[in-house]
């Protein structure tokens, strides 16, 4: 079961997880990270890392949000790897409130 970045990092993109991940599972979008599931080996450890609480294990994800399982899968094998932390976007603070963000993601 790997883990799943959900709506609350749209906009956000706080990379504190990175910095704690293992094996470098996550991949960087523009607007948003994901991880990739063939990579993430359920460690937890940036679970609690992540300002806004966007990542869920698979099974936790919270409804409505189920759609980020089969986004992440997807992104990961597009996107590059991201394996340092870097400054959030620079207006992360306003967007970590708001909700229903898809429309936002840039892909």
């Amino acid at each position: 079961m790997a883990y799943v970045v959900t709506e609350s990092c749209i906009r956000c993109k706080y990379t504190d997880c990175v910095d704690v991940c293992p094996v470098d599972c996550f991949r960087e979008g523009e607007n948003f990270l994901v991880i990739d599931p063939e990579e993430c080996i359920d460690c937890t450890l940036c679970v609690a890392e992540c300002p806004v609480e966007a990542i869920y294990a698979e099974d936790d994800v919270p409804a409505g949000q189920e759609g980020f399982i089969a986004l992440n899968a997807e992104l990961a094998r597009q996107w590059k790897p991201i394996v340092e932390r870097k400054e959030p976007l620079p207006d992360a603070e306003e967007w970590a409130k708001i909700k229903g963000k898809l429309d936002q993601l840039k892909r």
